[in-house]
């Protein structure tokens, strides 16, 4: 599992036993959560590959049914999603097919955040009021959901950026930066 370090980019790998129900790891929300886990899924979005790879997060403090979706994720600027509830991760990483990109935060299947990027996924052509003001509504979001990351944006956008230590997740499988290999999301 990828485990967040408050204000720094490298993670932790970290093993933890984890809740399975119906043979699904299906993170909680709230004070059962006390693992603090989330799911975060990257979709591929340049080459149609329909590639889709999915682990397991802690770090982000999510106590609500909730997701958060970005195509702002070094260096590959793939579509990752977090979330502890698959139908709003499933409306976040909708939401950004329809937009053209951005990040959306979802809380209880309600959009609450959104900064709109069309441009590639990672620019936008409003002006930067605009821009600003959608920015602050996704931080704000990230705090709706239970987040008390000072920079959450950040620690997401790093997530797929396989030259930093030690776990990231691709295109490929959750990668083992150190290792330089990917390994299985689940050990028994």
């Amino acid at each position: 599992m990828i485990g967040i370090i408050e204000n720094q980019a490298p993670t932790r790998h970290l093993k933890l036993m984890v809740p399975v129900a119906a043979g699904e790891i299906r993170p909680s929300p709230g004070p059962e959560n006390q693992q603090d886990i989330a799911k975060i899924a990257l979709i591929e979005r340049h080459r149609g590959t329909g590639r889709v790879q999915v682990a397991l997060v802690s770090g982000f403090g999510f106590s609500e049914k909730c997701a958060v979706a970005s195509t702002v994720a070094h260096d590959c600027h793939h579509l990752l999603v977090i979330g502890t509830d698959e139908e709003c991760m499933a409306r976040a990483a909708n939401r950004l097919a329809e937009t053209g990109g951005g990040q959306v935060v979802v809380r209880d299947g309600a959009i609450i955040g959104e900064v709109r990027l069309p441009i590639a996924g990672l620019m936008s052509d409003e002006r930067a009021d605009i821009v600003a003001a959608q920015a602050a509504s996704v931080l704000e979001g990230f705090r709706a959901c239970g987040c008390t990351l000072s920079n959450p944006n950040m620690q997401l956008s790093l997530l797929a950026l396989v030259v930093i230590p030690e776990l990231r997740i691709s295109d490929r499988g959750l990668v083992d930066v150190t290792r330089q290999q990917c390994i299985p999301v689940v050990e028994e």
